[in-house]
């Protein structure tokens, strides 16, 4: 069976994995993910990640804070394959006052909202996580 938005399965696969207070959770691997759960990595939301090429198949270790409670308190997906959602530089949203991440997909690879900033690149806005 083929998945028409492989984005929004990795997005509603951790939100149900922190629902049910998993330590990790694992999926079908591809580089637009694998972009992604690094850009969660480097914002200190994910604590690890493991990829086996060979059955393309990646494990994403969940961060909790004490208590078991998760970092990650949302995801949503902006852009989807029938709607697609662009921005300028200038108009990349902050989320949360600048605590929740912008993920993009723009013409230097897939990038968090600041870094976009920083490089004066816009693009697709693939999700929101807080």
């Amino acid at each position: 069976m083929t998945m028409s938005d492989p984005i929004a399965d990795l997005l509603t696969r951790i939100r149900n994995a922190i629902t049910a207070k998993h330590r990790y959770v694992d999926l079908r691997s591809s580089e637009m993910k694998l972009n992604i759960v690094k850009i969660l990595q480097n914002m200190g939301l994910v604590e690890n990640y493991l990829v086996n090429d060979e059955q393309h198949k990646m494990r994403v270790f969940l961060k909790y804070a004490e208590g078991r409670e998760a970092l990650i308190s949302g995801l949503k997906r902006i852009s989807s394959p029938s709607l697609r959602r662009y921005v300028g530089y200038r108009s990349i949203p902050k989320i949360d006052g600048g605590m929740g991440v912008v993920i993009l997909s723009t013409s230097k690879g897939v990038l968090d909202g600041e870094t976009a900033r920083k490089e004066k690149v816009g693009g697709e806005l693939l999700c929101f996580i807080w």
